[in-house]
């Protein structure tokens, strides 16, 4: 059910997708509105499961990462409410997209759902007879990850990744994915890395990510996230996306010049929020 509304079609035809979050995250379920309407695209729920380093890769699969990955891979993965348009089978000049649904050709919705596999449930999870989705998306695929958390003493607080998805051998693939849930779809993920800060290596994204989910949208969007945070006085926390990109309000400037992420904390308390 899940899958389904979070998709840009259903059996009867192409629609525009239904925001749903599992597990009653009602906070992931929020970052995937931001993207959603950001981008008028459908948008992937998943797990921030397990990080894998070049070195663990090579010893459990006998493979050199290589390429964006080089550094290590984030497996994105989560048994329910990943959309179909997360398989990557939409293209635009012949590279892996998700479009807006009015975009999607009936082709194109085809592919999505040939490339998609329909699961019982495991002995581990929905031991009442729950069904799962599984796909691999494919790589190349531009992405923005993020996650709203909510903070004890400080409220809302948005974090942003920005990355690329990416494609392993076959016989990789299976070996890490026998690891965690061979019926749930995966998204493979190598955030872009800055050598500094949260976003120092992969292994440190996902040690300072704030929950086990991330909601993410296709494309670099990381900078009209920061700005959306500005409007509605959410601070950012931890983003990879360069400095030149970001607009905020200029009186944010007022809040301080040379520490950024710090002013931005300052002036989303000073303002407060626009919707309380």
């Amino acid at each position: 059910m899940e899958a389904i509304l979070n998709t840009s079609f259903d059996w009867s035809g192409r629609r525009a997708p239904y925001i749903v979050a599992t597990e009653n995250d009602c906070l992931n379920g929020a970052s995937m509105l931001f993207g959603y309407l950001l981008t008028n695209t459908a948008q992937i729920f998943a797990d921030v499961r397990t990080y894998w380093s070049p070195e663990s890769v090579k010893r459990v699969a006998g493979h050199t990462l290589e390429g964006a990955a080089a550094g290590g891979i984030l497996h994105l993965i989560n048994s329910g409410p990943a959309t179909l348009d997360g398989t990557g089978q939409q293209t635009r000049n012949g590279r892996p997209v998700i479009k807006p649904f009015w975009e999607i050709t009936e082709d194109e919705t085809r592919k999505c759902l040939a490339a998609t596999t329909w699961h019982p449930s495991i002995t581990e999870y929905f031991p009442g007879g729950g069904w799962s989705t599984r796909f691999l998306t494919r790589g190349g695929m531009p992405v923005t990850m993020c996650r709203l958390n909510l903070v004890k003493g400080l409220g809302p607080a948005l974090q942003i990744a920005e990355g690329v998805t990416v494609d392993l051998p076959e016989k990789v693939h299976e070996t890490l994915d026998q690891r965690t849930n061979p019926t749930w779809p995966t998204t493979w993920f190598a955030p872009n890395i800055t050598g500094h800060g949260a976003f120092r290596d992969v292994y440190t994204v996902m040690n300072n990510w704030g929950a086990n989910h991330g909601a993410i949208s296709h494309g670099h969007i990381g900078a009209d996230l920061i700005s959306l945070a500005a409007m509605l006085r959410i601070p950012v926390y931890m983003h990879n996306v360069p400095v030149e990109r970001i607009f905020r309000p200029s009186a944010w400037a007022a809040f301080g010049t040379q520490c950024l992420e710090s002013s931005d904390y300052r002036a989303c308390a000073n303002f407060g929020a626009l919707y309380a």
